[in-house]
C-alpha cells in the first residue's frame, strides 16, 4: 500500500472520529493543528488505526511521534513487514 493511501486512510479515521470533515492531515500536521485532538482522543485515534490496519503499535513506538507523518512511517513500517 502506498504512504499516500495511508495517509488518506488515516485522515478518513480522524475525519470520523472527530465529526469534521474538514479535516486535511499533512506529514507535519500534530494535535495542535487539529481541533478536538486531545489526549483522550489521541487514544481513540490510535485504536481505531490499529484496527482499521490491524496492526498493534508499542506504547515506546506512539510516545516518540511527534506528527503525523511519523504515525504514518509506523503504518507504512508495519505493513512491509507483515
Amino acid at each position: 500500500m502506498e504512504r499516500q493511501e495511508i495517509l488518506s486512510q488515516v485522515q478518513d479515521i480522524f475525519r470520523d472520529h472527530l465529526e469534521d470533515d474538514s479535516i486535511v492531515l499533512a506529514d507535519e500536521k500534530t494535535a495542535n493543528d487539529v481541533e478536538g485532538w486531545d489526549s483522550l482522543m489521541h487514544l481513540q485515534l490510535i485504536v481505531a488505526v490499529e484496527n482499521h490496519f490491524k496492526i498493534k503499535f508499542t506504547s515506546k513506538e506512539i510516545l516518540q511521534w511527534k506528527n503525523v507523518g511519523e504515525m504514518v512511517s509506523s503504518i507504512v513500517k508495519r505493513l512491509e513487514n507483515a
